[in-house]
């Protein structure tokens, strides 16, 4: 029997990505991001979120499409991967949805420019739209998670 997966839906550029629901602890407005000397490009620096030191990363940069200007919509997604918290900065944040676990599909080599390792499936769901959902182990390596988490300290 297909399980229903609850997944917040976001959007960088035209394309619409999920992540799901209980690895999400908070979804913010952009504030301001003390930036980290000799950190990747796509680290942003890091914010004080009541009281706590997190890393931000913008997933533009992270997936190698091109970085815009923050807009009123731009968010930070507070997300849980493997006992750290991390902000993801993407251009909006708009829906949580339910998807049926039938629904998934392995995704492709490549999608919206962004390599298969960071994507854990596409998912199709209401009128024909598609979901591209975040692999978030992927998406913070294991040296990535290290640097990140000295960040936070």
């Amino acid at each position: 029997m297909a399980e229903e997966l609850k997944v917040i839906v976001f959007t960088l550029g035209q394309e619409e990505y999920g992540i799901e629901v209980d690895k999400v602890r908070t979804i913010e407005r952009m504030m301001p991001i003390t930036r980290v000397p000799k950190t990747p490009a796509f680290v942003k620096g890091v914010i004080n979120l009541r009281g706590v030191v997190i890393p931000v990363i913008d997933l533009r940069g992270r997936f190698g499409l091109p970085e815009t200007e923050a807009s009123e919509n731009s968010r930070i997604i507070i997300v849980a991967a493997n006992e750290m918290e991390v902000g993801f900065i993407v251009d909006s944040a708009n829906d949580v949805v339910d998807i049926m676990s039938d629904a998934i599909d392995v995704p492709p080599e490549v999608v919206g420019g962004i390599k298969a390792k960071y994507l854990s499936g596409v998912a199709k769901f209401g009128d024909n739209r598609l979901l591209i959902l975040m692999n978030l182990s992927e998406v913070l390596n294991r040296s990535e998670i290290i640097q990140l988490e000295q960040l936070g300290e």
